[in-house]
């Protein structure tokens, strides 16, 4: 997969002029000059708390958050997302990895059933700006809006001024956008994940996370998936990874999203950290593989399995 370069790169007119270069270098640390995003999902110690880190079938490496910061690290990723307090404590011993900010998230205590979800903003964009001039390598912002919630007027105000300023200073943004809450009986709807895809557009996102559709209709997920990445148009949408399953299933079905559903990476949290460091760091690797350079999924299970190697050289 041919890098892009600097010229290449489509610059949203909200971009103010002076923040053009720091704009472009940010997207293209992000993506590793590819115009793909490979995103290491680390806020999930706010939003599944400690189940996902501690318990059976996960390595206990996983309890100590410094696992994600090794991983991210020693392994092969665009930006390492996370709330601004834990990349805080941990970026001065990792100065190389690109940190997207999640600026809001919420625990998983209160379910739908009791109240419709709302993700509060956790600071503004004052702090992270401080935190970039500070020396911290922060490349882009990060915002969950769960659509159908009696709240996403709120949750959509805060994200897209965010953006405006979030671009207005050089940063990308990337949304996280899930149908959920009463008003939603079916969260992985396939028109619904394109309508999420849609209105990450309008909000003016540069890329928007979503769960993989899933389709009643005879079209595999991935079929369906290709509506709502024509939907995106120039938002470039990942899939969210969810729960840890086998690498090759994994890597079949990134592969499939990116070849036949048009999605552009991937954002993968569980199915990494859960491992050891030497076999997170190795999955790292293999995602990479197919996200960043267009590997098959046979060569990139050899990299997971440890019979091949997988470097952003080879990009």
């Amino acid at each position: 997969m041919p890098k892009i370069t600097r010229e290449e790169v489509r610059v949203p007119a909200d971009v103010m002029p002076e923040a053009r270069d720091e704009y472009i270098t940010n997207y293209l640390k992000a993506t590793r000059e590819t115009g793909r995003l490979m995103l290491f999902a680390c806020d999930q110690k706010i939003e599944h708390l400690n189940k996902d880190f501690y318990g059976e079938g996960i390595d206990i490496a996983d309890l100590d958050p410094e696992h994600l910061f090794k991983i991210g690290s020693e392994g092969v990723c665009g930006v390492l997302a996370g709330q601004r307090g834990l990349v805080a404590q941990y970026a001065a011993d990792y100065p190389e990895i690109n940190y997207l900010i999640k600026m809001n998230s919420k625990t998983n205590l209160v379910g739908t059933k009791q109240e419709d979800p709302y993700s509060p903003q956790l600071y503004d964009l004052d702090a992270v700006l401080a935190m970039k001039e500070a020396g911290v390598n922060i490349v882009g912002l990060g915002y969950t809006i769960y659509l159908g919630s009696e709240y996403e007027a709120t949750m959509m105000a805060e994200a897209g001024e965010l953006i405006a300023q979030a671009h207005a200073n050089g940063l990308i943004v990337v949304l996280w956008i899930y149908p959920r809450g009463k008003a939603v009986t079916a969260e992985k709807d396939p028109d619904l994940i394109a309508g999420a895809a849609g209105v990450a557009l309008c909000l003016g996102a540069d890329f928007v996370k979503v769960n993989p559709p899933k389709p009643e209709d005879g079209r595999t997920p991935a079929e369906a998936l290709k509506v709502a990445s024509t939907a995106a148009g120039r938002c470039g949408l990942v899939c969210a990874g969810g729960s840890t399953v086998d690498a090759e299933t994994f890597l079949t079905q990134l592969y499939d999203q990116i070849h036949v559903g048009g999605a552009d990476g991937n954002a993968t949290g569980r199915n990494i950290h859960q491992r050891s460091l030497d076999e997170a760091v190795r999955l790292t690797k293999a995602i990479s593989a197919i996200t960043l350079a267009d590997w098959a999924v046979a060569d990139a299970l050899a990299v997971f399995n440890g019979e091949k190697d997988f470097t952003l050289a080879d990009i």
